[in-house]
């Protein structure tokens, strides 16, 4: 029998929590990366993007390879045998955490995500809520003793980022080494005489 590779496919989640930009920038990283992008967008997500950034969901949407409905729970997407790199919800409102945490596959990012958590698939949720309650809290532990990568959307100022795009940057490219997904980008080169390089 012949082997292949495994599919170079990644599902993208965009919830309703602050932090739209992170989900767009996100999918335009990977434009040209040969990664086969799944959206789904949530209608908090939509809303958000909108009174948050200058995209239309339209614009968003058409970064996308596969744009699937929140409620289609006949995607692809929605079965372990269609195979995928991971997902990554960016931003992850506490709601959805909630719901990944506790198996209740009510849309189709809930439902995927399921789907990566009982394949043993590469799960990383950039979870936007503060201060943490300790039902947040709670949840994320359960989810982090899962092998769900918890990687809250927090800024460095180590490089001592001069605008909000290069914030962004670093938060994305930080999201996507988590799933073995490495993006050109300016990377820490340590404090002990090193600088930042490409």
């Amino acid at each position: 029998m012949q082997t292949t590779d495994p599919p170079r496919r990644l599902i993208v989640g965009i919830t309703g929590a602050s932090g739209s930009i992170f989900g767009v920038r996100l999918l335009e990283m990977l434009q040209g990366s040969g990664i086969e992008t799944h959206l789904i967008m949530s209608r908090w997500g939509a809303r958000t993007l909108v009174h948050e950034t200058s995209y239309s969901p339209e614009q968003v949407n058409a970064l996308a390879t596969v744009v699937h409905p929140l409620t289609d729970q006949g995607a692809a997407i929605s079965s372990g045998s269609f195979v995928t790199m991971g997902m990554v919800i960016a931003p992850c409102s506490v709601r959805t955490l909630a719901a990944i945490a506790h198996g209740l596959g009510d849309n189709l990012i809930h439902r995927a995500a399921d789907v990566i958590l009982k394949e043993r698939r590469k799960l990383v949720l950039a979870v936007r809520e503060s201060p943490l309650s300790e039902i947040h809290l709670e949840n994320m532990l359960k989810l982090s003793r899962m092998g769900v990568v918890i990687a809250p959307p927090m800024p460095a100022f180590y490089s001592r980022p001069a605008t909000i795009d290069e914030m962004v940057n670093y938060t994305c490219v930080r999201l996507l080494d988590q799933l073995g997904i490495h993006v050109d980008a300016s990377r820490w080169g340590g404090l002990g005489g090193g600088s930042l390089r490409s």
